[in-house]
């Protein structure tokens, strides 16, 4: 009986998973109630994209901590992946395959989870889940939470890039202003309007539409909104599910959350990030920016 189990788990945690992705919002989000569930389950892992102090402190039981700093390449231009190769070493040394169901938290503030979900979607991680509200929501719910490092054995993780989800600027450069692509950059509006910002030449890709990427959570809860609201907010600001959709922000971490509301929520087939963003973009004097 238990050989039984130990085979048919994927199984049946692909069955609770489907039940709670039309219980929630969408597929590839899960709520803390719903996640707690699955704690302990063959095949589950929890991933803490919290800061390696914050995870020290506290973190969810038997989670391990993923820094989504530690996959950017060293020089100016900060958030540019590394080789693909290389992050799934590291994620394999973590103790994460590509074949495990992932579930992917934070402190609610929805950055850091959204940005290791859309790296796992991109190395492509078979089942990636969202847990809604981070570590806020798993608190109030009062499920388990430790200081204590978790012991850790190392496996192989087969990254297979998905290249339909990911963009770099020679693709920003060639289909920026196609008639069938929105630029959506995610940014606040002082941002884009050029205002504030960390890169040298402000303002934004001509032709970008802004939406913060703030927009899609309730920031006191650090909750997502409404699947109905989601849609209203995305259709009121033009960006419709028939077009090619490419996000972007400074250095595209804030994208991961949008990308996740778009693909996994609102059902969106064609949404990529620009990995570049505008560190990457302003670089070349040659790139117009507004």
């Amino acid at each position: 009986m238990r050989n039984m189990l130990r085979r048919n788990a994927p199984i049946i945690i692909g069955l609770l998973l489907v039940a709670v992705s039309f219980a929630y919002a969408g597929k590839g989000i899960i709520s803390a109630k719903d996640a707690a569930d699955l704690m302990d389950k063959e095949g589950v892992v929890f991933v803490s994209a919290r800061t390696p102090d914050d995870y020290s402190k506290v973190h969810i039981k038997g989670a391990v901590n993923v820094n989504h700093k530690d996959f950017y390449k060293a020089g100016d231009m900060i958030g540019i992946l590394i080789d693909p190769l290389e992050i799934a070493k590291m994620l394999g040394a973590k103790g994460i395959s590509e074949t495990n169901t992932i579930i992917v938290y934070d402190g609610g503030d929805n950055i850091a989870a959204g940005r290791i979900y859309y790296i796992l979607s991109y190395l492509g991680a078979e089942n990636v889940w969202y847990m809604d509200g981070g570590m806020k929501m798993w608190q109030a719910a009062r499920k388990p939470v430790t200081g204590d490092l978790p012991e850790i054995n190392a496996v192989t993780f087969n990254a297979k890039p998905n290249a339909a989800i990911f963009v770099d600027t020679d693709y920003m450069k060639a289909h920026y202003k196609d008639a069938g692509a929105v630029l959506v950059d995610v940014r606040s509006k002082e941002e884009y309007d050029g205002e504030k910002g960390e890169i040298t030449r402000k303002g934004h890709i001509p032709g970008a539409i802004n939406l913060e990427y703030k927009l899609c959570f309730d920031e006191k809860k650090g909750t997502l909104k409404p699947k109905e609201e989601l849609e209203k907010i995305f259709k009121g600001a033009g960006v419709s599910s028939d077009k090619e959709v490419i996000l972007y922000c400074e250095t595209s971490i804030r994208a991961g959350g949008v990308f996740m509301v778009l693909k996994d929520i609102l059902g969106y087939s064609n949404v990529k990030v620009y990995d570049g963003a505008m560190y990457e973009w302003t670089a070349d004097s040659a790139n117009p920016v507004e």
